[in-house]
């Protein structure tokens, strides 16, 4: 549950419970109801895993079969089941030699291993190499290898019955293929899905696909499990390039490993041309003629190296899904997917080189890079942390990998195109990338391709912003590269939206390096920003607490008028009563930055707020307060009137104990609290005696989720590093009401 009581898709959490006492949730039953067979419950995988180095999707595959249900007792049973089977099963490599002797003493016996089959040219006949087992030369029946070409490239995990029949022969293999079932449903159930969605909204719905990747849906924000979302485009959109880079630990590569058993995870340094494209001693195709996704691991590194034939062939690839080395053409449908890890911070990126740095060199090419379709900031992303993951139900993966696979056929990247127009400035390439983008997303939220414009317009602004990521640092690499306008403009009331990335909108004047940021005051901001000083860090709250350097770097008029004006007084000239609108995921933003400028002076201010209630609300409304401090004249009170809400009985004690204990604090500093309950209250405002009302949308509750218990915790003492949500904050004059 989330702070407010509720799941984050709006549904009100169930009281039904599982026998081991854990909650089940009303969108768990919702996801079990209405598809039956298909789901699990996520955390279930790790409780029979155990040392087996297995994938995600075999296990889920097996759970499946034997824990589908939501009642804890066959819950249990299944578990057991399934960890029957593993232990009877599944091989490990150092137990391959006990497996043999069993399968020699029995005859037969089934195992769960990984398998390669190649075809032997002397004789005419496909052989089978079990990875675990450590045997080789099985003869396969071709119409095994017809029906799963996988099995010729790098081999798909299987469940086979071996069995063994000695001849006496010494040219001959004993052991005999009797059955192999590839761990994988084949089946296409599009129809059923398609219907299905339509009983979920679209937050269940995102949060439904955030569980089915194991993840707790209610521990990000919306604009985090949009990000998410995108790793899984290159399962739903042919021939799609996306770059991740970020720290570590963050899960870039989990879910090309672990999702789908229609993706490749490789090491960056451990392809060749022939094993990636074709192989021309033997006219064999590579990965990407049979794979959906290609990711390569680790694909950052600067000392790492790539033979130009590699490069170039990929970058022809990437550009027209085709590739030839000098015998013929072939067409692949793979997507490419290129992950690895920073050594630097975004600011230090930004200021010394740009966002593609720890790329091999022979990577760190505009025509290269211009064929990626969207940059990923894997910076946004959190580390991983047991908490994240869920225990509700999601799609068996392998289940959801199947749908998506078969997605692939549509094409839904014209559908905005009645309601929004791309800005012509935009080339080719940008377009592309932009339209491939948003039609995976729309794939994986409205599948049947029906949105409306409302819908479709945060999916547009996402896939422009990914584009505009990879654009901006190519104009940083290459002089010669134009810049382009990264707008659309609504066919409705034909406005122009301007799209910006959270670096732009975090650092503006090192994204915009050698050049005054748009949204700047003066030159002079900029300077003493990139200089690294308070401005740098709190945004336009800067100019308030700049110091003497700073007021220096102003025009002279500017460093006069400053010179002459006290804190307060420069804070209040700079209320303008503008909107703002904070982008979700941004940094930089301050309750000072905010609403100083509007209370500077103020000696009376009342708040209304319905949800100042439990202990994060409680300590929003302090550090609102120790904002007041800084904005009074240190001779001064203010009166500060609260009115917000008093009704949920598990934190009434707690909300009254925190407010009477504000009050008795900040009294001694100058500003007097005082407070009222007003259970039908529901807007939200801040009206002061300075002249201003302020309409903050989500009252003083802008920022994120964070680990507010520990006091090593930066974004603890620095509201400025911390995440906002996305919102409006207005201002007008009290006297325009």
């Amino acid at each position: 549950m989330n702070e407010q009581g509720m799941s984050q898709n709006g549904w009100i959490e169930s009281p039904e419970r599982n026998a081991d006492g854990s909650s089940l949730t009303a969108l768990d039953v919702k996801i079990t109801d209405l598809f039956p067979g298909v789901t699990v419950r996520k955390d279930l995988v790790n409780k029979v895993k155990g040392n087996a180095l297995v994938p995600s999707y075999v296990l889920e595959f097996l759970l499946s079969a034997y824990a589908t249900n939501t009642d804890q007792a066959s819950i249990e049973s299944g578990v057991d089941r399934v960890r029957a089977i593993l232990a009877n099963n599944y091989v490990h490599r150092e137990e391959a030699n006990l497996i043999q002797s069993k399968i020699r003493e029995k005859g037969s016996h089934r195992i769960i291993d990984r398998v390669q089959v190649a075809l032997n040219e002397k004789t005419d006949l496909y052989e089978a190499t079990f990875s675990n087992l450590g045997i080789s030369q099985v003869i396969v029946d071709p119409s095994l290898v017809k029906a799963y070409p996988k099995l010729l490239v790098t081999g798909i995990w299987c469940m086979c019955q071996i069995g063994y029949a000695y001849s006496g022969d010494p040219r001959e293999v004993p052991w005999q293929l009797l059955q192999l079932k590839p761990v994988q449903m084949s089946r296409d159930d599009r129809e059923n899905y398609m219907q299905q969605r339509s009983q979920f909204t679209d937050s269940e719905w995102i949060d439904l696909l955030m569980q089915s990747i194991g993840f707790n849906p209610d521990l990000f924000s919306e604009r985090a499990k949009l990000l998410h979302l995108v790793r899984m485009v290159p399962f739903v959109e042919r021939n799609y390039n996306l770059v991740e880079l970020g720290p570590k630990g963050t899960g870039k590569s989990h879910i090309y490993s672990e999702f789908s058993p229609h993706g490749m995870l490789i090491s960056g340094g451990e392809v060749t041309v022939a094993k990636l494209f074709v192989n021309n001693s033997n006219g064999h195709l590579g990965l990407v003629g049979y794979w959906d996704t290609v990711a390569f691991d680790e694909f950052a590194g600067k000392a790492k190296k790539a033979g130009r034939d590699l490069v170039d062939i990929m970058k022809n690839y990437m550009a027209n899904k085709s590739f030839s080395r000098g015998v013929e053409t072939f067409q692949g449908e793979a997507s490419m997917v290129f992950v690895g890890n920073t050594s630097h911070n975004v600011p230090y990126m930004l200021k010394n080189s740009d966002l593609f740095e720890e790329l091999p060199n022979q990577y760190h090419d505009p025509a290269f890079l211009d064929r990626v379709h969207f940059y990923l900031p894997g910076w946004e992303f959190e580390q991983i942390r047991s908490e994240m993951f869920t225990s509700g139900f999601g799609f068996v993966v392998d289940y959801l990998a199947e749908i998506l696979h078969n997605l692939r056929d549509v094409d839904y990247s014209d559908r905005f195109e009645k309601s929004f127009e791309l800005s012509s400035t935009l080339s080719t390439r940008d377009k592309d990338g932009i339209k491939k983008t948003f039609s995976g997303l729309m794939k994986l939220i409205y599948p049947d391709g029906n949105a409306t414009s409302e819908q479709m317009e945060p999916l547009l602004r996402c896939a422009i912003e990914g584009r505009k990521r990879v654009k901006d640092q190519l104009c940083r690499i290459d002089s010669t590269m134009e810049e382009v306008e990264f707008t659309y403009k609504r066919v409705s009331d034909g406005e122009v939206v301007a799209v910006q990335t959270l670096e732009e909108l975090d650092y503006p004047q090192l994204y915009w390096r050698g050049r005054v940021a748009e949204n700047s005051e003066d030159e002079g901001e900029a300077e003493s920003s990139v200089a690294g000083d308070a401005a740098a860090i709190a945004g336009n709250e800067g100019e308030a607490c700049a110091p003497e350097h700073a007021i220096n770097a102003l025009p002279v008029a500017r460093q006069q008028e400053t010179a002459t004006m006290t804190p307060v007084e420069r804070l209040a000239a700079k209320a303008d009563g503008k909107q703002r609108e904070l982008v979700e995921n941004q940094r930089g933003i301050t309750y000072f930055g905010l609403f100083g400028p509007y209370l500077a002076g103020a000696k009376k201010v009342v708040i209304e707020d319905a949800y100042v209630r439990k202990p994060y609300q409680l300590r929003n409304l302090a550090e609102f307060l120790e904002m007041l401090l800084r904005c009074k004249n240190t001779d001064e009170d203010v009166a500060v009137h609260l009115v917000t809400g008093h009704n949920e009985p598990e934190f009434v004690d707690a909300q009254l104990n925190g407010l009477n204990e504000l009050a008795s604090t900040f009294s001694q500093l100058g500003v007097n609290l005082t407070y009222e309950f007003r259970d039908t209250l529901h807007d939200r405002s801040i009206t002061s005696d300075t002249g201003w009302e302020i309409l903050p949308g989500r009252g003083l509750d802008i920022f994120q989720k964070f680990v507010d218990g520990d006091w090593l915790n930066p974004l603890l003492r620095h509201q400025q590093l911390r995440r906002v949500k996305e919102c409006k904050v207005t201002y007008r004059r009290i006297s325009e009401k």
